[in-house]
């Protein structure tokens, strides 16, 4: 996929994709490309596959939900999908909660670069974050993080309630839902939407959306050792 190709499908999906943008996303890739030769930030190298499968990728969700809220992206990696939606949604207050400090380092010069205000980046574990940020956030997202039993636990305790959890998954997305019923149902959240992603490529997606619709108990999250060793 070519950017000229992104920028149509984004419209399609009904949103904009401005020329500013259109220039924020080549340095983008083009800082990802760079610094991914001296750490590990994604296998995907080639721009056309970057294209697709992290840009386009991320905007898929935005189609369901378009947003501007306060957002935390968790274990946000190399900015997928939090730094592409901060691009498109300029407006919104966007966190990238990530434990690794030379992925920060990263994001951070990305955001530097792009010129980019209103966004935050938290060197933590998403557990750690909760202390301070419990049920603060209108969204929380989360790509290719966790088995979704775990991963539960490290995201519905950020959200308001009647905040929604964007769980961003592979082709086994349901078969994690269905695992994950129980979790969600302790932690306060139930499945509100589903979307299925077939990309060009040939890849098989699905983003689940979890609407918060209550509280989650104060004695979550656990620490990541107890959320590990004995998932919800």
């Amino acid at each position: 996929m070519k950017l000229q190709e992104f920028v149509q499908k984004s419209q399609e999906c009904g949103i904009e994709v401005t020329a500013q943008m259109v220039h924020q996303f080549e340095t983008y890739m083009q800082m990802l490309q760079e610094w991914n030769q001296k750490m590990n930030l994604t296998a995907i190298t080639q721009q056309e596959e970057i294209i697709e499968k992290h840009f386009y990728d991320c905007i898929l969700p935005l189609s369901i939900m378009p947003f501007t809220g306060r957002i935390a992206d968790i274990g946000s990696g190399a900015g997928f999908p939090g730094l592409v939606w901060k691009i498109v949604l300029p407006d919104a207050d966007m966190v990238l909660v990530e434990p690794t400090g030379k992925r920060c380092t990263f994001l951070n010069a990305v955001i530097d670069a792009l010129g980019l205000e209103k966004i935050t980046v938290v060197n933590l574990r998403s557990e750690e974050y909760v202390v301070t940020a419990r049920e603060s956030f209108d969204l929380v997202s989360a790509r290719a993080v966790a088995n979704l039993r775990v991963l539960s636990e490290l995201t519905v305790p950020l959200l308001k309630t009647g905040g929604v959890f964007v769980a961003m998954k592979g082709a086994k997305g349901y078969e994690e839902a269905e695992e994950a019923e129980h979790a969600m149902k302790v932690l306060g959240a139930s499945l509100w939407k589903s979307q299925d992603v077939s990309l060009f490529s040939g890849d098989e997606r699905v983003n689940l959306f979890y609407r918060k619709d209550r509280a989650t108990p104060s004695i979550y999250p656990r620490n990541y050792g107890a959320i590990k060793k004995k998932p919800l």
